[in-house]
C-alpha cells in the first residue's frame, strides 16, 4: 500500500510539472465515464445552448496567485437592452453574490454572468461595470446590475492581494468562445479546491428528445466544495488516499475537505419565465449532492439559470414583456437534464484540473487510475466513446 502511495504521490508531482501531462487530462466521458441517461449536446458544454459565450482570464503568478475571472454570456447583442429571464437559488448562504435581489425581485439578468475569487468580488463588479457604461448604447445608463459570484481561492492563491485588474476582466468579457469551453484550473478555477483535490471550472450540457420539446440544457460550475466524491453513484472516495495524507507527505498544509462553495450556471433554450427557471436552478442541488455534496456549513452554494428563448428576451423600453413557459408537466426532461449535467460539470471540473502548487500549500490533481478501478469494479465504467456522445 505505502509503494502504492509513494507512486501515486510521484505521479501527480511529475503531472504538475509535465506540459505533456498536463495536456493529457481527460474529459469524464473521454475515459468511459456516462453519467446519466440522457444525450449530452455536441460540445458537452454550456455552450450547446446556442448564443451562449464563455470567456477566461487567468492569473498566474509563481506560487503566490493562482485566480481569475470567467464570464457566462447568455447572448451576443447588448444584455441591457436584450435581457434574458433568469433565477437564483440559494443552496447554502455562505457567500458574495453580487447582484442577487435585483434578480430575484425582478426575474431577469441585464448583464454578462462574472465568476471570481471572495475577495475580488467587488473590483470584477466595479471593472464590468466600467466597460458595460463604455459599450454602444449604453450613453444615458443610469443603472446597471452587475451580477458577480465567488468562491473561496485562498488557499492556493494571495486572496488578499485581490490581483485582479480591469484589463482582465474585460479579457473574459471579450475573448469569448461559443464551442469548447476549457475546463479545470482555468479562469475563476485557477485556485478552488474540490473535494480536497484541485477543484476548478467544468461544464456538460444535455439535449432533450424532440417529443420533450428538442431543448438544451447546459451548466457551468466553479468546484470549490467539499463531501465524499461520488461518481455515477460510485462512492469513490473510498478508493482514494487521504487528501490531507498526501499533503502531509509533501508537507504542506492540507486543503479543506468540508467548508467551501460552488457557483453554478444553468442556461437552456426552452422558453422558461423565473418561477420556472426556479425549478429548474433546484434541480442543479440535485446534481451536487449526488457527487457527494452536503452543503455545510461555511460553503456557499448558488444556482443561476436562464433562458435564452428569443421570444422572451426582455426590452425595458416596452411596457408589456413577453413571459412564455413550458408546462409544468413538460418540466420534468428538463429537471432531468439540470441535474445529469450539474452532476457531470463537478466532475469534469475534477478530472481536467491539474495540480497546483499554491500560496498555502498543494491542491493535487485527482488521482484518476483509482477512481476509473473503483467505477469499473462497480460496473458504472463504459467504453469510451467519441466526444459529445
Amino acid at each position: 500500500m505505502r509503494c502504492w502511495f509513494t507512486l501515486l504521490l510521484f505521479f501527480a508531482v511529475a503531472s504538475a510539472s509535465s506540459g505533456t501531462a498536463a495536456e493529457q487530462r481527460p474529459r469524464a466521458r473521454d475515459v468511459g465515464v456516462v453519467i446519466g441517461t440522457m444525450s449530452p449536446g455536441p460540445h458537452n458544454a454550456i455552450t450547446d445552448v446556442a448564443g451562449v459565450g464563455i470567456g477566461h482570464a487567468t492569473l498566474v503568478e509563481g506560487t503566490r496567485l493562482h485566480t481569475g475571472v470567467t464570464a457566462i454570456v447568455p447572448h451576443a447583442g447588448n444584455m441591457f437592452r436584450q435581457r434574458v429571464p433568469a433565477a437564483i437559488v440559494v443552496g447554502n448562504g455562505f457567500g458574495k453574490l453580487a447582484g442577487i435581489t435585483q434578480v430575484q425581485e425582478l426575474g431577469e439578468i441585464e448583464t454578462p454572468i462574472l465568476l471570481t475569487g471572495t475577495l475580488s468580488t467587488w473590483k470584477v463588479a466595479d471593472a464590468a461595470v466600467d466597460w458595460l457604461l463604455r459599450q454602444p448604447g449604453m450613453e444615458n445608463v443610469r443603472s446597471i446590475n452587475p451580477v458577480v459570484g465567488e468562491t473561496n481561492d485562498g488557499y492556493l492563491s494571495d486572496i488578499r492581494a485581490r490581483p485582479l485588474t480591469p484589463a482582465l476582466v474585460e479579457q473574459a468579457l471579450t475573448r469569448l468562445s461559443y464551442g469548447d469551453v476549457q475546463e479545470g484550473d482555468v479562469g475563476a478555477g485557477a485556485g478552488t479546491v474540490a473535494f480536497g483535490w484541485k477543484g476548478g471550472i467544468g461544464t456538460s450540457s444535455r439535449h432533450l428528445a424532440e417529443s420533450d420539446g428538442g431543448y438544451t440544457v447546459g451548466v457551468l460550475v466553479q468546484s470549490n466544495f467539499g463531501g465524499q466524491l461520488t461518481i455515477a453513484g460510485v462512492p469513490v472516495w473510498k478508493s482514494l488516499p487521504d487528501p490531507a495524507e498526501y499533503a502531509r507527505s509533501l508537507k504542506v498544509p492540507p486543503p479543506s475537505t468540508g467548508d467551501g462553495s460552488i457557483m453554478m450556471v444553468v442556461a437552456t433554450d426552452a422558453p422558461l419565465d423565473a418561477a420556472n427557471l426556479q425549478r429548474l436552478a433546484r434541480r442543479a442541488l440535485v446534481g451536487l449532492a449526488r457527487t457527494g455534496s452536503v452543503m455545510s456549513n461555511g460553503s456557499g452554494d448558488y444556482v443561476i439559470a436562464f433562458s435564452t428563448a428569443k421570444e422572451n428576451l426582455r426590452d425595458p423600453d416596452v411596457s408589456v414583456q413577453p413571459a412564455r413557459s413550458v408546462a409544468g408537466e413538460a418540466m420534468t426532461p428538463l429537471f432531468e437534464a439540470t441535474a445529469e449535467a450539474t452532476e457531470e460539470a463537478i466532475v469534469n471540473s475534477l478530472f481536467r484540473a491539474h495540480t497546483v502548487h499554491g500560496n498555502r500549500g498543494t491542491a493535487a490533481a485527482l488521482p484518476l487510475k483509482p477512481v476509473l478501478d473503483a467505477l469499473r469494479r462497480a460496473g458504472a465504467l463504459s467504453p469510451a466513446k467519441p466526444r459529445g456522445k
